[in-house]
């Protein structure tokens, strides 16, 4: 983990021959862009784990990284470079951990039940994510990523602005089991950021990631004549809030129980509807 511009220089050219982004390599990684950009301009160290991340996205030599002086690369890291799946080792163990989480919370998911979805070690686990702390940071940051990616793609076609708030919409409401699966994680990950200030820092980042969004389309919505004058950043807030209260109760009542009271996923599309007509649709 020593400071070492030569270090910087070779996950400069990793990151060149893997034909990508610095952003995207990042999110391959499991890492924070922002980190990233601080270690390879020498005001940030990289960590052991975030150089054997690299190597196993990137393809080389964990060694390699740090330098032909350095100890060899370890055995576990050998085996797991010859077996790595698809996308590569990090990822396979994030895209798991949410799984995970997703089914039984948490605190409920150990190393062993990781490992042996992952068709792998504990050492390996612990190889690519020290500890526990690192592995939920990672899930949150990769479930903030996906989240960002699916909404870009939602709103790419839509109509006007008006059209892009309805899109933004319905991607919160949990009609299928994936997106359900989905408010499971965020639900366990908001538990988490009250006592964790590496979580807590990444759900603040991607709630305002997401009221800015919010407020950038009821902005434009305006200037369009979609949307009536309001303060953007007070209807993205009030939005935002009502969506999780809804969520909430839609998660807690039973998916396949007709006739049981309780709110559904069209009660909560009706009610975000009413509203957004009710507070900004222009009449």
């Amino acid at each position: 983990m020593q400071h070492d511009p030569e270090v910087a220089d070779r996950v400069r050219k990793v990151i060149t021959d893997a034909g990508v982004t610095q952003r995207e390599f990042a999110r391959r990684i499991v890492m924070d862009p922002s980190k990233l950009s601080r270690s390879l301009g020498g005001s940030r160290r990289f960590t052991a784990a975030e150089l054997a991340r690299i190597a196993d996205t990137g393809g080389v030599d964990a060694g390699w990284l740090l330098g032909a002086a350095r100890p060899p690369e370890p055995a576990v890291a050998r085996r797991e470079r010859a077996v790595a799946p698809e996308g590569g080792r990090p990822l396979q163990i994030v895209r798991e951990t949410v799984r995970l989480i997703a089914e039984r919370g948490f605190h409920a998911v150990r190393v062993q039940d990781i490992a042996a979805a992952c068709d792998t070690s504990t050492a390996a686990i612990h190889y690519h994510f020290p500890g526990r702390d690192d592995l939920l940071e990672a899930a949150v940051r990769w479930c903030m990523d996906e989240d960002t990616a699916r909404r870009a793609a939602r709103i790419a076609d839509a109509a006007d602005t008006a059209d892009e708030l309805r899109q933004l919409i319905e991607l919160q409401i949990p009609r299928t089991p994936q997106q359900r699966w989905q408010w499971s994680v965020w639900l366990d990950l908001w538990a988490e950021a009250a006592r964790s200030t590496a979580v807590g820092r990444l759900h603040a980042e991607y709630y305002r990631q997401w009221r800015t969004t919010v407020a950038d389309v009821v902005r434009r919505g305006m200037a369009e004549g979609c949307f009536r004058l309001a303060d953007p950043e007070s209807a993205a807030l009030r939005l935002t809030a009502l969506i999780d209260g809804l969520a909430t109760q839609v998660l807690a009542s039973a998916p396949d129980a007709p006739g049981v009271p309780g709110t559904g996923p069209d009660d909560m599309h009706e009610a975000l509807t009413a509203y957004v007509d009710a507070t900004l649709t222009a009449h």
